[in-house]
């Protein structure tokens, strides 16, 4: 019982994280030490293990994808995303620089934590990282837009948002806003709108499952060289992470509502109106601080 009560907690982090456009809930599965058994006990859901659900041999189905594992991990992801959404929208909106700063310095640690499990440093493993970087650079430089609400763009944003959710470094919540979907799937998830979140929801199994397969094989096949890609999707996202931004352009969405298009990082000292500084730098060391004692904690773990 207490295993799983530690899943649903990781579980829990994963969903809190995946909420936060900019932060990624597998960055949170990586450094819980989760992360290669969750991408592993998802692609175990094939035609193989289906074909055991649907001739009645529901016990050995369940067994086969480490069914235990991934409905602790989705319980608590899902505790997080309904009673969280509403609670980091609201911190978002008035306390952005606060929230960002945590997550700058959890990232940080992230980075230099998934770095260390590269076992050999090459040329293949440093060319991994650096097009990592360059990859998430590039991604939160996209300016968001605005796309339709019908079904099907629901779902082929699910698809594509669950796999940047299981990417540490890559955000699948920032994806949806550069999908125009990130306030439309967040409000929809606050006021429980089921038809929206169940197609929604429909597209992300399908992406996961697909995207699954290809991750396992890059681990198996390519570990370091996977890894390195990782971490450098980690540290190109803190781009987007770095709190204290200067809006250049702005746009209105379909609402009417003012939001910024274009944005450049300033320094925190230049920063206009900063009355949370100190206290953001505070939060970005207990994220830097955070990490590294979850893993000091999962070392001890092992050692008993």
């Amino acid at each position: 019982m207490n295993k799983y009560l530690v899943l649903i907690l990781k579980g829990m982090g994963m969903g809190a994280a995946d909420v936060v456009p900019g932060v990624s809930g597998g960055t949170i599965a990586f450094i819980t030490g989760i992360y290669e058994e969750l991408i592993d006990s998802i692609k175990s859901i094939n035609y193989k293990n289906l074909k055991l659900l649907f001739t009645g041999k529901v016990a050995a189905f369940w067994k086969a994808v480490n069914m235990n594992f991934l409905m602790a991990i989705v319980f608590g992801i899902g505790i997080s995303v309904f009673s969280l959404a509403r609670l980091l929208k609201f911190i978002l909106e008035n306390y952005p620089e606060l929230i960002w700063s945590f997550f700058f310095g959890l990232i940080v640690a992230s980075a230099i934590y998934v770095a260390r499990q590269i076992k050999v440093w090459n040329v293949f493993s440093v060319v991994s990282l650096i097009v990592g970087v360059a990859v998430a650079y590039v991604i939160t430089e996209v300016a968001p837009t605005e796309t339709t609400n019908a079904y099907w763009f629901i779902f082929v944003s699910g698809a594509i948002a669950i796999c940047a959710m299981i990417l540490p470094g890559i955000s699948g919540s920032f994806i949806l806003l550069l999908l125009g979907k990130y306030e439309f799937i967040i409000g929809a998830i606050s006021e429980l709108k089921i038809a929206i979140i169940a197609v929604f929801l429909s597209g992300a199994a399908v992406g996961i499952i697909s995207f699954s397969n290809v991750l396992s094989w890059l681990l198996k096949k390519y570990h370091n060289q996977t890894i390195a890609l990782l971490a450098g999707f980690m540290v190109g996202s803190l781009n987007k992470v770095w709190p204290w931004k200067k809006t250049i352009e702005t746009f209105t969405d379909r609402h009417g509502v003012i939001k910024p298009l274009l944005q450049e990082n300033v320094l925190p000292f230049n920063y206009d109106g900063n009355p949370h500084l100190y206290s953001a730098i505070i939060l970005a060391i207990v994220g830097f601080i955070l990490i590294f004692l979850i893993e000091r904690m999962a070392v001890v773990k092992e050692s008993k």
